[in-house]
């Protein structure tokens, strides 16, 4: 159920309205918050707020790319991996030819093993 969330940064509130977790919330918050501060403290003057904003989106943007990117990577290594292992894994083990018998050679009951026998 979407509610409303308030939050303030740089000195100003922001209405939220969302349905997230409570606890993601607060760990969103914390994290734009902390990098607001950040890019505001590490400007050699002070930025007005939305500048702040656009240069902390900015940089929260790049962080996620570069995630976004390793992740596939990651994806990929793990698919070849996977791959790799299955691979291995078929080719130790037999294959269909050296595990099928043949029916003729197994008897079906007692009686046929003793015919065979008596042959």
């Amino acid at each position: 159920m979407e509610r409303l969330v308030k939050f303030e940064v740089l000195g100003q509130e922001y209405p939220l309205y969302t349905d997230a977790p409570e606890e993601d919330i607060e760990e969103i918050l914390h994290l734009v918050k902390m990098q607001i501060e950040n890019n505001s403290r590490s400007s050699r003057r002070a930025l007005p707020a939305n500048k702040v904003a656009v240069l902390t989106s900015l940089n929260m943007a790049g962080k996620y790319v570069r995630l976004k990117r390793d992740f596939e990577q990651y994806k990929q290594q793990m698919s070849e991996l996977v791959e790799r292992l299955t691979a291995g894994i078929e080719n130790s083990l037999p294959s269909d030819r050296d595990t099928q018998t043949d029916v003729r050679e197994i008897p079906a009951n007692k009686s046929e093993s003793r015919l065979a026998q008596n042959d």
